[in-house]
């Protein structure tokens, strides 16, 4: 029997902020934004598809993932780890979460012509027992800066990037080719998706920046390194501030961004032995 424990509310502990923005030549927004700091949870879409699919699909895809961590996150200890594949069950059920949006989206497509082939990239943080959980489909990406440095944690799912990968690109050239958005996975497009998913070790005061590619088109990583690093004490006015740079640089697309910073740590409530052998037991 399985009972709701070990909840971990990171209300006090996880600082977020966001802002979304249709850019300067789109005429609508297909971007979604969702967060649910009580979960350590952060969440981006960035859709695509004609007659307002995009906008659809995104929309589904955030709901769905908020939804799914709402039901399922209470049943587990926090911090656990699945023996069989090394992963925390946290990360196992961000996973989930994007399996079962990407169904609803297929669902949904396929009942009602108008939305058919639509589709959405995803990025999803989950932070927990001082860790993070990230789990992404498409090129909607996470950064970390930590001690003045900004890191890519994932790894475009484009066609450009496979060709970098096999080293027919460099990332220079990468970053300046015309075809940078052919995306090769999103939510919506098959009934099943390959979801990257990893786990690392979260530092008090690491800023993390979930973003669309409305963002990494207009702007390189050195320009958000340093956006980043002029605003560290407001994160409002640094999300307001990548979009503004992104619109100035001619804002071609919707750009969403999404910050979250770890105040203090937050390590999981740890099980006695009797919780242990009650669990075992029932």
């Amino acid at each position: 029997m399985r009972r709701p424990q070990d909840i971990m509310d990171l209300t006090g502990t996880l600082e977020i902020a966001g802002r979304t923005d249709t850019g300067r030549v789109r005429e609508q927004n297909e971007d979604s934004i969702g967060e649910e700091v009580e979960l350590g949870t952060v969440v981006l879409a960035d859709g695509m598809g004609g007659y307002h699919g995009g906008e659809v699909a995104s929309a589904i895809a955030v709901n769905s993932i908020l939804n799914h961590l709402h039901e399922h996150l209470p049943g587990i200890h926090a911090g656990t780890i699945d023996k069989t594949t090394g992963y925390c069950q946290e990360t196992l059920i961000a996973q989930a979460a994007i399996r079962d949006a990407n169904q609803t989206i297929v669902k949904a497509a396929n009942s009602q012509s108008q939305y058919r082939g639509m589709g959405t990239t995803i990025v999803l943080g989950l932070f927990f027992d001082n860790k993070l959980a990230v789990a992404h489909v498409g090129d909607s990406r996470m950064y970390r800066f930590r001690e003045g440095l900004l890191e890519q944690l994932t790894v475009d799912h484009t066609l450009l990037q496979e060709l970098v990968d096999k080293g027919f690109y460099t990332q220079q050239e990468a970053q300046e080719s015309l075809n940078k958005n052919l995306v090769t996975r999103a939510l919506g497009i098959e009934t099943e998706v390959v979801i990257d998913i990893h786990e690392s070790e979260v530092h008090t005061g690491d800023i993390y920046l979930l973003c669309s590619d409305g963002l990494t088109d207009m702007l390189a990583d050195e320009d958000i390194a340093i956006t980043i690093k002029s605003y560290q004490s407001d994160l409002q006015a640094m999300a307001d501030s990548l979009i503004f740079m992104a619109n100035e640089k001619g804002g071609r697309d919707n750009i969403s961004v999404v910050l979250a910073r770890p105040m203090k740590p937050f390590p999981a409530p740890r099980q006695n032995l009797a919780r242990r052998v009650l669990d075992f037991l029932f």
